[in-house]
């Protein structure tokens, strides 16, 4: 019975979820939204999480040179070590931890924000306005996130290979120009296309997520199980999603 009722519960969550999906893409396909409200939501979503993309990507390009220059010393390979600090960050890393961060702090703030608005009956008074929450709240959120990941994982994974050059300038005394054009070379077209698509998708993912549980307090003690859940959720589904993607391009890019 305990599983029986928990399948229960999941199917009506996907259910939900389904729906708010679809009209979420819906409101954003077939009506105009304003510019301004849009660019605000770049500003506090994307803009304000650079400091901590920076930081964490640039520690996390010298975590992983330090680690692989370990294993190429063995060789004397210890050029390669911007060939792998780049794909790795490129493919795999920058846009995970990217959007890894991106939920625990701006998905937190949007579904904080929404569910704050939900138990002060503020979506209520929206509704009585005849103006769709969905629309006005959701829509401009997920437009910004769809804009702002993939310039946040494109700036990260640019300071994380800055990190793996501090590394290699330092230990093994690799020129900037050599360690940059070996980094270039490495990198392939689908390597940048994979790690893009995949930001969009996490990007759409943590905003549809945190809206979502921000329409379900319905008293404030709810709101901070919302956030958690929040983030709970959206971690779990960028890894689930993130698995998945990179065997497509394993099987269509190879």
């Amino acid at each position: 019975m305990y599983i029986l009722k928990n399948a229960e519960q999941l199917l009506k969550y996907c259910g939900s979820v389904g729906i708010f999906i679809k009209d979420t893409v819906y409101f954003m396909l077939t009506r105009r939204h304003n510019l301004k409200i849009v660019l605000k939501e770049i500003v506090s979503i994307g803009i304000e999480s650079f400091f901590l993309v920076s930081l964490i990507s640039f520690f996390v390009g010298i975590i992983i040179a330090f680690q692989t220059a370990s294993f190429l010393k063995q060789f004397s390979s210890e050029i390669y070590i911007s060939s792998l600090v780049g794909l790795s960050l490129v493919r795999e890393l920058g846009p995970v931890l990217g959007s890894l961060i991106v939920a625990a702090r701006s998905g937190a703030a949007i579904t904080a924000g929404i569910g704050a608005m939900k138990i002060s009956e503020q979506v209520d008074a929206l509704e009585a306005f005849a103006v769709n929450p969905i629309d006005y709240l959701v829509v401009p959120k997920f437009i910004s996130l769809l804009f702002s990941m993939p310039l946040l994982v494109i700036y990260g994974g640019c300071l994380g290979i800055f990190g793996g050059y501090v590394v290699g300038a330092a230990k093994f005394s690799i020129p900037f120009n050599l360690y940059f054009q070996m980094t270039f070379e490495s990198l392939q077209y689908k390597d940048i296309v994979s790690g893009l698509i995949k930001s969009v998708c996490f990007g759409s993912i943590i905003a549809l997520i945190s809206a979502f549980e921000g329409f379900r307090p319905q008293s404030s003690a709810d709101v901070s199980k919302a956030v958690q859940m929040s983030v709970v959720r959206s971690f779990l589904l960028i890894i689930i999603c993130d698995c998945i993607l990179t065997a497509l391009f394993y099987f269509i890019l190879a």
